[in-house]
């Protein structure tokens, strides 16, 4: 038996990654765990971004030990990937017995296949050998990715089928409207995979606040789907806007209070 509050996450960053950029109002110094436990949500996808944290990072992840999941990336914001940083990764699972997955960022190119840089950061037999690695020593890792709306008609099928968990994500708040539609196709996209609905809490698209009545709209949507069974779970992004007073964090935190011990 599990609740809404254990099918949600926090998207993490190293705290003031996204300071002096996407339009924010000031800057931020919480970080992940603080943002977990400032918004009331047990699990944390924590994902490298211009670098940070740097490997190892056993020490960093002490705090993470607090929570009751650890997704950590494998692949970084703007698709940054490499075998030290997937090797660090996946020794964090000897490290945090919470850990129960790795995520790969920014993972398709929006690039035509066949054009140089290829249509993923990883190939499909790349990722066959990723996955041989998550099922070693007894302790199977999920794989997951970062879908989003706009890359719903690349030809991403296969690569899908590798992967476990597939959030989905709509870049801008505009295109909330289509967010029924786009769960569809990525549901044909990727029948096997679990799905998990991303929710910006701060237009990113468009460098400017998400408004309040979008992330209600989020929210009440991903709920219903979680109901339903027809989602795994939501992510809340990102952790390094937590403490700025937002009006749409604000009123998120407010509705994790408000919804989190509901039972599915």
């Amino acid at each position: 038996m599990s609740t809404v509050r254990d099918r949600l996450w926090i998207w993490g960053h190293e705290a003031g990654a996204h300071n002096h950029a996407w339009g924010l109002p000031r800057l931020s110094r919480i970080t992940p765990v603080e943002a977990a436990l400032y918004m009331g949500v047990p699990n944390v996808i924590l994902v490298r971004y211009e670098n940070e944290p740097a490997p190892p990072y056993a020490q960093y992840a002490l705090p993470f030990k607090a929570l009751k999941g650890v997704v950590w990336s494998i692949v970084g914001a703007a698709g940054m990937t490499g075998a030290e940083e997937r090797r660090a990764a996946l020794e964090l699972r000897d490290h945090l017995p919470n850990m129960s997955g790795v995520m790969m960022d920014d993972f398709f190119r929006n690039a035509a296949p066949g054009t140089p840089d290829g249509l993923a950061v990883l190939s499909v037999e790349e990722l066959r050998q990723v996955r041989q690695q998550l099922a070693t020593d007894g302790r199977r890792l999920d794989l997951w990715v970062v879908l989003y709306d706009h890359q719903l008609a690349l030809p991403a099928g296969e690569h899908l089928a590798q992967c476990d968990k597939v959030s989905l994500w709509t870049w801008k708040a505009a295109d909330l409207k289509d967010l029924e539609k786009n769960m569809a196709r990525a549901e044909q996209l990727a029948p096997a995979a679990g799905k998990v609905l991303g929710l910006y809490m701060w237009d990113y698209g468009q460098g400017k606040p998400m408004p309040v009545e979008l992330m209600q709209r989020q929210c009440a949507l991903g709920l219903d789907w979680l109901r339903a069974g027809r989602i795994e779970g939501m992510i809340l992004l990102a952790s390094c806007i937590c403490d700025l007073e937002l009006e749409t964090v604000e009123w998120t935190r407010a509705w994790v209070e408000r919804v989190g011990e509901e039972v599915l």
